[in-house]
C-alpha cells in the first residue's frame, strides 16, 4: 500500500512538472497537455487513481490548493488597472455571469438534455474562465490598450464569484429546493461578500503589520503568508461555504498593491508553489475521469461547446460593455477569450462526487461536459485568439519594441535615442531611483524584479519584441534572457557580454557563457560602454542616405565607433550582436556609440550627451 501511494504520489509529481517543461520546450497550451496525461495515466491505462490514492482528503487538498492559485493570481492585480478598466470588468464579473449562466443553463437543458437543475448548476460552474489559461495566451498575444487588463481582472475576480455561486446552486440543488434558488443565491451572495471582507481585510492588515515590526524573520516570510491564506481559508469557509477563495483572492490583491512591506520573495514564492500545484491539479482531477463517461461525447457535446463559443460568450460581453465607451475591436477580442481552467474543473469534480453519492442520477454528466468544455475552449482560443488579435489590429504582427533590463544612465540615453526614432521602450529596474530618474526624462519605466514570472505577466508588452539585459550584473542579465525566452524566443534576447569574455571572437567561446545572445560586439561589456562613455563617447544615429554614406559609415566604424542598433527602410529593428558582421545598405539609419576624446560630453547637470550626425 505504502509503494503504491509513492508511486502514485511521485507519478503526479513527475508527469506534472515534465509536461510543463514539455509544453514550454515546443510552446504548446501546458493546460491541454496536462489534461491529456491525466486522462492518459487514468481513465486510459489505470496507472493512476486519485480516489485510492488521496481518499478522504482529496477535495479539502484540491480547495486549498485552489485557494493558493487565487491567492498568487490576486496579488498580480494592480488597482491602477482597474482604475482604467473597472467599469467594463465590474459589469463582466456581474452581467455578464449572470447572462452566461442563464444561457448555459438553457442550452444545457435543451441541447444535452440534462435535467433542469443540473442544467442550472453546469450553467453555474461555467460561468468561472480560467487565468491560468488566459495570463499566458494574453503573454503570447500582447495586445494593445486595455483589452489585457480587461480580461486578466475578469479571469481572477470571477474564479471565486463563480465558485461561490456554483456553491449556492448546488445546496439548492442537493436539497431539491430550485424554487427557493433566487432568495438563497441572494444571501449567500450578501454573506459571502461580507465575510470575504471582514476576513481578507483584516488579516491582510495584520499580516502587513507583523511584517513591518519584523516580528517575522526573513526564512519565514513565505511560511508565514502561506499561514494566513490556508488560515483565511478555513475560518472564512466556516461561516459561508466557499467564500474562502473570494477571500484569498482580496488578500492577494491587497498585499499587491500596499506600498507598506516588500512581498517581492513572496510572489516568487507564491509563482514556484503556484506551477507545482496547477500541475498537480489538472494530473489528479483528468484521472479521475471514467473511460465509459468520455466516449458518451456525441455531436450534440460538440454543439453545445460550439454555442457556448459563439453565442453565449459574444451575448455576455455584448450586455457588459453597452454603454461603457468600449470599442467594437475590442469587443470582439473579449468575446473571443473565455477559456475555462482549475477552477471549473475542481468544482465540477466535487459537485459531480456529492451528488452521484446522494443518488442524482445524470449527475456524473457534469464532470464530463465541463472537462470537454475546458479542452475545447483551450484548443479554439489557444489556436486562434492571436490571428484574431491581428486581423483586427489590437496586436503587432511583428513587434520592434524594446524591453529593456536595467535603467541607469546610459541605459536611459540609450533607450531615448530608440524612442525619439518611434519604437515603444520599456524599462525595468528594481532601484526605484533609476526609474524616477527614467520616467523623469519622458521614458516608460516599471520598478520590478526582471527575473520574477509575475513581473513578466503583469507588464504591458503590446508591441514589444526583444529583450535586452543591460544591467552591470553578468547573472542577471543571462538569468533575464532565460526568463524570457519562453515570451520572445531564444533570438531576440540579448544581453552585454561578460566581462571575462572581451576580446574573444571565438563564437564557440561566447556562447558557452551566454544565456542570451551578445549585444553589439564581443567586446561590449558594461563597463568597456561606460568607460567610452566617460572619455567622451556619444550616442549618434548616423543616416545613409546615399553611397557615399557607406564609406562613410564604414571609416567611421574604423575610426573606433560602436555600432548599437540599425534602423531599416522598412521601419525593422535589428539589434546588432556580437558574433554578426553588419551590412550597409542606403535607408538605414544607425545608432552608434561614438568615440572622441576631443568632445566633451557632460551636459551641466553631468548627463550624458547624444546627437544626430548628418
Amino acid at each position: 500500500m505504502e509503494g503504491n501511494a509513492l508511486q502514485g504520489i511521485a507519478l503526479i509529481i513527475v508527469l506534472g512538472i515534465g509536461v510543463q517543461w514539455i509544453s514550454w520546450r515546443f510552446r504548446l497550451p501546458s493546460i491541454l497537455l496536462l489534461l491529456l496525461a491525466g486522462i492518459l495515466v487514468g481513465p486510459l491505462t489505470n496507472l493512476l487513481n486519485p480516489d485510492h490514492l488521496l481518499g478522504d482528503i482529496l477535495f479539502p487538498v484540491v480547495s486549498i490548493s485552489v485557494a493558493i492559485i487565487l491567492f498568487e493570481g490576486g496579488m498580480s492585480l494592480k488597482i491602477q488597472e482597474l482604475v482604467r478598466v473597472g467599469t467594463v470588468v465590474r459589469n463582466l464579473v456581474s452581467i455578464g455571469i449572470l447572462v452566461t449562466w442563464i444561457l448555459v443553463t438553457f442550452l444545457a437543458w435543451t441541447v444535452l438534455g440534462m435535467s433542469f437543475r443540473l442544467s442550472l448548476l453546469l450553467g453555474a460552474i461555467l460561468t468561472v474562465t480560467g487565468p491560468t489559461v488566459v495570463v499566458p495566451l494574453l503573454m503570447q498575444i500582447k495586445p494593445k490598450g486595455n483589452t489585457a487588463a480587461i480580461l486578466k481582472w475578469e479571469g481572477i475576480v470571477n474564479d471565486p464569484i463563480g465558485a461561490v455561486l456554483a456553491v449556492l446552486v448546488f445546496e439548492a440543488v442537493r436539497v431539491g429546493s430550485i424554487h427557493l434558488a433566487p432568495a438563497v443565491i441572494l444571501v449567500g451572495v450578501f454573506k459571502t461578500i461580507l465575510i470575504s471582507m471582514l476576513f481578507g481585510i483584516t488579516i491582510s492588515i495584520g499580516m502587513i503589520m507583523i511584517m513591518k515590526r519584523h516580528w517575522v524573520p526573513d526564512h519565514l516570510e513565505n511560511p508565514f503568508t502561506l499561514m494566513g491564506v490556508v488560515g483565511a481559508f478555513y475560518f472564512s469557509n466556516l461561516f459561508q461555504p466557499e467564500s474562502g477563495l473570494l477571500t484569498v483572492t482580496l488578500m492577494g490583491i491587497i498585499l499587491a498593491n500596499q506600498r507598506v512591506v516588500d512581498i517581492t520573495r513572496i510572489v516568487e514564492f507564491k509563482e514556484n508553489l503556484r506551477t507545482v500545484l496547477i500541475s498537480s491539479l489538472f494530473i489528479i482531477l483528468a484521472a479521475r475521469l471514467k473511460l465509459e463517461h468520455l466516449l458518451q461525447i456525441d455531436w450534440m457535446t460538440l454543439a453545445f461547446l460550439g454555442l457556448l463559443i459563439l453565442l453565449v460568450r459574444p451575448l455576455a460581453v455584448l450586455a457588459s460593455t453597452v454603454g461603457v465607451g468600449c470599442s467594437t475591436r475590442n469587443k470582439v477580442m473579449l468575446s473571443w477569450m473565455a477559456p475555462r481552467g482549475i477552477v471549473a474543473a475542481a468544482v465540477a469534480s466535487s459537485f459531480s462526487l456529492s451528488l452521484q453519492r446522494a443518488g442524482i442520477p445524470g449527475a456524473e454528466q457534469i464532470v464530463t461536459e465541463t472537462f470537454f468544455v475546458i479542452i475545447g475552449t483551450v484548443l479554439i482560443y489557444g489556436g486562434t485568439a492571436y490571428p484574431l488579435a491581428l486581423k483586427l489590429g489590437i496586436a503587432y504582427p511583428k513587434p520592434q519594441g524594446i524591453l529593456v533590463i536595467g535603467a541607469h544612465e546610459w541605459a536611459r540615453h540609450l533607450a531615448l535615442m530608440v524612442q525619439k526614432e518611434g519604437f515603444r521602450v520599456l524599462l525595468v529596474d528594481s532601484n526605484p531611483l533609476h526609474i524616477e530618474q527614467a520616467i523623469a526624462a519622458g521614458l516608460e519605466a516599471v520598478q520590478a524584479n526582471a527575473l520574477s514570472p509575475h513581473t513578466t505577466e503583469s507588464l504591458d508588452l503590446s508591441g514589444i519584441g526583444r529583450m535586452v539585459a543591460l544591467t552591470p550584473n553578468e547573472e542577471v542579465n543571462a538569468l533575464a534572457c532565460l526568463r524570457h525566452e519562453e515570451i520572445f524566443g531564444r533570438a531576440n534576447c540579448y544581453q552585454l557580454v561578460p566581462s571575462h569574455v572581451e576580446g574573444t571572437r571565438r563564437r564557440v567561446e561566447t556562447s558557452g557563457v551566454l544565456r542570451g545572445r551578445g549585444l553589439f560586439s564581443p567586446s561590449a561589456t558594461h563597463d568597456a560602454i561606460e568607460n567610452r562613455l566617460l572619455e567622451g563617447g556619444e550616442f549618434t544615429i548616423f543616416p545613409v542616405q546615399a553611397e557615399s554614406d557607406i564609406a562613410r559609415m564604414q571609416s567611421f566604424v574604423a575610426a573606433g565607433a560602436l555600432p548599437l542598433l540599425v534602423i531599416h527602410d522598412d521601419r525593422e529593428l535589428e539589434v546588432l550582436t556580437s558574433d554578426t558582421k553588419p551590412t550597409w545598405r542606403e535607408g538605414q539609419r544607425i545608432l552608434t556609440l561614438h568615440s572622441s576624446r576631443s568632445q566633451h560630453v557632460r551636459n551641466r547637470k553631468g548627463g550624458l550627451k547624444t546627437a544626430e550626425r548628418p
